[in-house]
């Protein structure tokens, strides 16, 4: 098992705040960051052995903050940064 640990550093589009708050909440991202983290999560780190995910955490961190990127921006949610914390096998 794969444990990763993301920092994420986010804000709300602010030309589509009502949209967000009308069809999320004002807790917009607890609601969504965490569901599609996790989503993220499982399919980039799917395709990479244990060994990879450390040798080549760069490309493994890139591809997520991409895809993070993308699904949230689906949401109308900006992402400042995406950084992997800890990796940890166990």
């Amino acid at each position: 098992m794969v444990s990763i640990t993301l920092r994420v550093l986010s804000r709300p589009d602010v030309e589509h705040l009502s949209k967000i708050y009308q069809g999320l909440g004002l807790d917009y991202d607890e609601r969504v960051l965490p569901s599609i983290g996790n989503e993220v999560l499982k399919s980039i780190v799917a395709q990479f052995d244990a060994a990879e995910l450390i040798t080549q955490r760069e490309v493994v961190s890139s591809r997520i903050r991409e895809d993070l990127l993308q699904r949230a921006g689906e949401f109308n949610i900006k992402l400042e940064d995406v950084s992997i914390t800890h990796l940890t096998f166990g």
